[in-house]
């Protein structure tokens, strides 16, 4: 009897386990079934649908030079023609594509001046494709480059990161580009830098702090004590900012087809970094992309200085002599602001390490 029931046993547990694993073997063919593959046949002939969830694919756009590059317009192709679509790079040279049909893509990116840079890849159910940097090289020989976006738009990217550009954070710092090919601005943007520069709330608390000074010296005494003569002060150093920003960085720059902004050089040795300082206080590069002398900088002091004549006291006012002779000074004091922008404030500017293609 024992043995019937121990032999009984054997043969039921025999028959448990072959089932479990006929019942394996089905679950795993049914598994094997990809969700990438819609359509594909399960055992029985049946039809197994598909759930793929949609992906997000990302990247940035940068120079040789490390820089990054705004306003790119970047396509992206696919087998699926609703994949297809276009998006412009971002000021900090970013792009992405949200909610996109898993499978094989392709990316195509262009800008001004560039040549044209292409990736591909397999974006996979669910999944946040990061790409590697697409780095752009410089177009050989290029004499007109069709492109989607316009000048203008990218010129207006690269404007909104040197808005951002403030020394310890506080003092702006707008008319410097750590983009060596920074696109050329037009004349309504140069007038909007210099806007942003007159009424930046620092500007102010500089023309009333050296106002402050002056009372307090009793320099230009013909402007008396008190408070009037605290507001004569501060309206004759505001005109000087405003005439001196305007007239050389917008009208003249103008007029003349030339870029106000010092391009930051940041590579090479120490003494070719100090000449280039010291020569951008005499040239320029022109809205063509070449350097020429800086018309509009020396023009624009000698211009402030004889418009000043206008609104200081007569015994403070300048002789013709005296006005070219500022106007001397004022070229000396940009060169040495030259250097210091090229050794010294780009360290103290934080946002502009994101952009500087050189190193300190």
């Amino acid at each position: 009897m024992a043995l019937q029931f121990k032999s009984g046993f054997i043969a039921l547990a025999f028959f448990i386990l072959g089932w479990a694993l006929c019942a394996s073997g089905q679950t795993s063919e049914q598994k094997s079934v990809s969700p990438e593959h819609p359509g594909e046949a399960a055992p029985g002939g049946e039809q197994v649908p598909a759930y793929r969830l949609s992906g997000t694919i990302r990247g940035t756009v940068i120079d040789q030079s490390g820089a990054l590059v705004a306003g790119a317009r970047v396509s992206l192709t696919g087998v699926d023609q609703s994949l297809n679509r276009e998006v412009l790079s971002g000021s900090d040279g970013q792009f992405s594509f949200a909610s996109i049909v898993p499978g094989p893509f392709q990316l195509t990116v262009t800008s001004a001046g560039f040549s044209a840079q292409t990736a591909s890849g397999i974006l996979h159910s669910g999944e946040i494709e990061t790409l590697p940097q697409m780095v752009l090289s410089v177009a050989a020989n290029v004499t007109e480059v069709q492109v989607g976006v316009s000048q203008v738009e990218v010129a207006e990217e690269q404007i909104k990161i040197e808005e951002k550009q403030r020394v310890l954070g506080v003092i702006p710092n707008f008319y410097v580009s750590y983009i060596p090919n920074a696109a050329p601005l037009n004349s309504k943007q140069k007038f909007k830098l210099a806007w942003k520069t007159v009424i930046d709330p620092v500007t102010f608390v500089v023309v009333g702090g050296t106002a402050a000074v002056e009372q307090a010296q009793n320099h230009f005494i013909g402007y008396g004590q008190g408070a009037q003569g605290y507001a004569k002060r501060f309206g004759a150093g505001y005109a000087d900012t405003v005439s001196g920003t305007f007239i050389g960085g917008a009208i003249l720059a103008s007029l003349l087809k030339q870029d106000p902004r010092y391009f930051y050089k940041g590579t090479g040795s120490k003494q070719s970094r100090f000449l280039y300082a010291i020569a951008n206080s005499v040239i320029c590069k022109g809205d063509n992309r070449r350097w020429q002398a800086n018309y509009s900088n020396i023009l624009g002091n000698v211009a402030a200085g004889g418009i000043s004549n206008l609104y200081y006291p007569a015994q403070d006012r300048d002789s013709a002599e005296l006005t070219f002779e500022n106007a001397a000074v004022g070229i000396v004091a940009g060169a040495f602001t030259n250097l210091l922008q090229e050794f010294v404030l780009r360290k103290l500017t934080p946002d502009a390490s994101k952009h500087d293609p050189g190193k300190p």
